[in-house]
């Protein structure tokens, strides 16, 4: 199976599409908003909470189904479910958010 067959199972766009949701729900509200600095995280803050931490089951299927049967394509699935994450974190870290 190849990476392009591979990235259309569920498991494997999943976690890539819950990351770019929580990066433009983040990238959005800093747009309409501005930068937050109070004390109460909003419902913006635990919809993008909920969308990280909800890819983690599914991101654990993906690397236990996928993994031992297709390495290669898989690890390469990964690394993109990874890069989607650290894309979403990265405005959360930079701003201190």
């Amino acid at each position: 199976m190849t990476f392009a067959q591979l990235i259309k199972r569920p498991s494997a766009f999943l976690p890539v599409a819950m990351s770019l949701l929580a990066l433009v729900t983040v990238l959005g509200t800093i747009a309409i908003f501005g930068v937050p600095h109070d004390t109460d995280e909003g419902s913006a803050a635990h919809i993008f909470q909920l969308l990280i931490v909800a890819q983690l089951p599914i991101v654990a299927f993906f690397a236990i189904k996928w993994v031992p049967q297709e390495r290669t394509p898989a690890l390469c699935v990964l690394a993109l479910q990874a890069s989607a994450g650290i894309a979403a974190l990265a405005p959360v870290y930079l701003l201190h958010l």
